[in-house]
C-alpha cells in the first residue's frame, strides 16, 4: 500500500497511470503549471502533482484512505488511464466534503473546467452535486449548457 498523500494546501492531482509520459505532461499543461508559491492564477487553492509510482493503478477508494490529517482541499483529482488515452483528458474529481452525505462521490471533468469547480466549491458558492449532475450522458462534466 502506499504512503499517505502528501500534507498540502494545495489541491492534489494525482497521477495513477504511467503509460504515457507525453500524454502525462499535457494534461498538467492544460491545468497549468503552478509558480514556485505553488498558486495558479484561477485556483483558489494551489495545485499539487503528486508523480510518483508508489500510485500506480491505486484505486480511488485506495486514495480516500490515504488522504492526509488537515488536507483541506474538498476535492482530489486523479489521472487515471481513461484520462491518459482520452484527447478531452476527463480528471477524476473525488467529492472530500464529509459535510455532505455523497462524501467520495466522483465524476470526470474536463481540464478547462477544473478551475470553476475548484473554486466555487471553495467558497462554498456551489456543491459538488451540482457539477456531478451536470455531466454529459458519458459521465464528463464540461461546463453547464448555455
Amino acid at each position: 500500500m502506499p504512503r499517505t498523500l502528501p500534507v498540502t494546501e494545495c489541491m492534489l492531482v494525482v497521477r495513477t497511470d504511467f503509460s504515457d509520459q507525453g500524454a502525462w505532461e499535457a494534461v498538467r499543461a492544460a491545468i497549468g503549471e503552478p509558480g514556485e508559491d505553488g498558486y495558479l492564477e484561477d485556483y483558489m487553492y494551489g495545485v499539487e502533482f503528486v508523480d510518483d509510482v508508489g500510485y500506480r493503478d491505486i484505486s480511488g477508494e485506495e486514495l480516500l484512505r490515504l488522504i492526509p490529517e488537515g488536507y483541506d482541499a474538498s476535492i482530489l483529482a486523479v489521472v487515471d488511464e481513461t484520462t491518459i488515452r482520452s484527447p478531452e483528458m476527463p480528471l477524476v474529481l473525488v467529492d472530500l466534503n464529509e459535510l455532505n452525505e455523497e462524501y467520495g462521490r466522483a465524476m470526470r471533468v474536463i481540464p478547462a473546467e477544473l478551475p470553476s469547480i475548484e473554486v466555487n466549491l471553495h467558497i462554498g458558492n456551489m456543491d459538488f452535486f451540482e457539477f456531478a449532475d451536470n455531466a454529459d450522458e458519458d459521465g464528463v462534466f464540461r461546463g453547464f449548457p448555455e
